[in-house]
């Protein structure tokens, strides 16, 4: 399969670089997978999971919490307002983030806090289920 360049960039550091054969992406307007010569976009991401299928048939999982993902010609580069291998997550801090994020939903006195509430306890759910893959 045909390689091109990831990049996969924090504020805090470069997270990866390197030839991949797919990535795919946690989009806000849903998942998308990244092949050699993808038609050019911009999007911005959801948190998720972001998987490499390296050109030597490894593959990485990444967490990344929101962010820009850039498709050009000359390969893809996220942009993540935060990102860690899926390998490095806590589990019980993720529990009791859920548990934190349950109280918000529950504590709501409008629709408005009560939906950006429930989006963030069913980021947290999905990223939990994630860990369990």
């Amino acid at each position: 399969m045909a390689s091109f360049p990831f990049e996969l960039v924090s504020p805090e550091r470069l997270l990866f670089t390197g030839e991949v054969e797919s990535v795919v992406v946690p989009g806000s307007e849903g998942e998308l997978t990244v092949m050699k010569d993808h038609a050019p976009l911009m999007t911005t991401l959801k948190p998720g999971i972001v998987t490499v299928n390296e050109a030597g048939g490894r593959a990485q999982r990444l967490f990344v919490r929101g962010g820009f993902a850039d498709v050009a010609p000359t390969g893809l580069t996220i942009l993540a307002e935060s990102s860690v291998p899926v390998e490095q997550l806590d589990g019980a801090k993720l529990d009791a983030e859920i548990r934190a994020a349950q109280g918000d939903v529950d504590a709501s006195s409008t629709d408005e806090g009560r939906r950006l509430a429930t989006e963030k306890l069913n980021q947290l759910q999905e990223l939990r289920g994630a860990l369990v893959a």
